[in-house]
């Protein structure tokens, strides 16, 4: 099961901090969402459409939001990734598929994975879809992209195709706070991958999955060493992970504030409905898994 301790509402527990909460409860929605990227019926939808090829389907139903968006502004948001592969799919896959045939294509293969695999109760995917709405209409967007293009898709009447879509809204709402905590901290894309790998692990994941060379995963190395953040044999210094806990502190900060739309109480039921659900999509995830979601706790 994934890991409910401390949060509000949960029998015998403390009251999480609005930053706590946030990043308990995201590893209850992030599954929810991440069956678009690892599900075969999402893979299936994708290339009715014409996106065919795992990264064609990946950039196109994640860019879309943005509308018809060349590969810069592409770059930009999703952070992590090699412009090079970037280029790769944008704008090439919009001759493929249209934004609108592209949103379409992820919400029909997400509800399809989320259906073949949640609990077939849908009076509980309707209510927690409508607690989860609550903290996703309440997510301010100022500077985050990627949140504010998916805040402002139409709203879906399925309960799961409204569970997903508030999810979605809300790991990218975090995400783009990430980013920002990245930013702040003078990291690059590829930068913030090498510490991760040096402080977890996963670099034969991270860097192919992110299309980064190996002379330019070195050159990112030895810019971390420079800074003291890494030795020069590549192991985590003090100073590094200080520096990463504090880009992930920062992130759950500012991911805190929607949920503050929630009463403790109505974390407590969100994070019982949301639990066995994050459970069965958690099965349709590899971990580890170039996305940095955690295996849920049992």
């Amino acid at each position: 099961m994934p890991d409910t301790a401390g949060v509000a509402g949960q029998p015998g527990a403390t009251e999480a901090t609005p930053t706590e909460f946030a990043r308990r409860v995201w590893q209850l929605y992030e599954p929810l969402h991440a069956v678009t990227y690892f599900s075969t019926q999402a893979r299936a939808a994708f290339e009715s459409a014409g996106l065919r090829g795992f990264w064609r389907g990946y950039f196109a139903g994640r860019a879309a939001p943005l509308g018809a968006v060349m590969a810069a502004p592409v770059t930009a948001a999703f952070f992590s990734f090699a412009p090079g592969m970037v280029a790769r799919a944008i704008p090439d896959v919009w001759q493929r598929a249209s934004p609108e045939q592209a949103l379409a294509a992820r919400l029909d293969g997400a509800v399809a994975a989320l259906r073949a695999v949640l609990p077939d109760e849908p009076e509980q995917w309707a209510q927690a879809a409508g607690l989860l709405e609550t903290p996703a209409g309440a997510a301010v967007t100022d500077g985050r992209v990627l949140g504010a293009a998916n805040a402002a898709l139409p709203q879906p009447t399925d309960p799961l195709a409204r569970l997903w879509q508030a999810a979605t809204v809300l790991r990218e709402h975090r995400g783009d706070g990430h980013i920002t905590a990245l930013v702040d901290a003078e990291l690059d894309g590829c930068q913030a991958l090498v510490l991760r790998d040096a402080l977890y692990g996963g670099r034969d994941q991270l860097q192919p999955n992110r299309g980064w060379t190996d002379s330019e995963w070195d050159a990112a190395a030895q810019a971390l060493a420079r800074r003291g953040w890494l030795t020069e044999d590549g192991r985590p210094t003090a100073a590094g992970e200080a520096a990463h806990e504090a880009v992930e502190s920062r992130t759950d900060r500012l991911a805190a504030r929607p949920w503050t739309a929630l009463d403790p109480s109505e974390q407590g039921r969100l994070t019982q409905l949301l639990a066995p659900l994050a459970e069965a999509a958690s099965g349709i995830v590899p971990y580890p898994n170039p996305i940095g979601l955690p295996r849920p706790t049992q």
